[in-house]
């Protein structure tokens, strides 16, 4: 397995492991990106030296070159002063510059292959910091609608109490009528018979004699 996929494998595994515990996922999404960045800034300062070894590699390599280059033309130049013993000297050394050189374009090559390595992890650690900042947003949304939801959902029971207190009230008003109703209905009969009584006393006081 690649560096890349264990770094993406932590990842998963913590972010999921932060907000399996979080009682504010938006909070705990928020100090892991934290998290995350201080590890991006490690990285860019590892991939730095890195990199800074691929250039220091690459330019001794182009100094040995120029050695070479150098012992060369002075072969060459010993060589046409007829200076034959001077040019195998110059040869010599110069034969030493490309063993080394060899050697040099080998660890160059290491150097090119770390940096490379370097600089895709910290490219895909930044660009999954940013996709991190993008669902943490879309997580703050979510929150944000459950919380809408939990008040509707509140008021949504406080209507329902409403409604049954409004019901209540109805049968209330309707026994009070019932009542009131009733009360009335007495009085009236009340009335009535109280008018028949004295209709009955004014006769009998008035009936002439026989």
């Amino acid at each position: 397995m690649g560096i890349l996929s264990r770094f993406t494998q932590i990842i998963s595994s913590n972010v999921n492991a932060l907000l399996d515990k979080a009682e504010d996922p938006v909070k705990m999404c928020d100090q892991y990106i934290r998290e995350s960045q201080a590890d991006l800034e490690q990285v860019k300062k590892e991939t730095a030296e890195v990199m800074a070894e691929e250039k220091r590699c690459k330019r001794m390599i182009d100094e040995n070159d120029a050695e070479i280059a150098k012992y060369l033309g002075l072969a060459k130049a010993a060589l046409e002063a007829g200076n034959e013993e001077d040019a195998k000297v110059f040869i010599s050394k110069k034969q030493e510059l490309e063993a080394n050189g060899a050697s040099l374009k080998i660890a160059y090559d290491a150097a090119v292959a770390n940096a490379a390595k370097m600089r895709q992890l910290y490219d895909k650690l930044n660009a999954d910091i940013k996709t991190l900042k993008a669902r943490r947003d879309a997580v703050d949304v979510k929150m944000s609608v459950a919380r809408t939801q939990e008040i509707v959902n509140k008021y949504s029971d406080a209507g329902a109490k409403f409604e049954a207190n409004m019901g209540a009230f109805a049968r209330m008003e309707e026994k009070a009528d019932k009542m009131l109703d009733t009360s009335e209905a007495m009085a009236e009969l009340t009335a009535e018979t109280q008018n028949d009584s004295d209709a009955e006393l004014l006769a009998v006081k008035y009936e002439k004699p026989t």
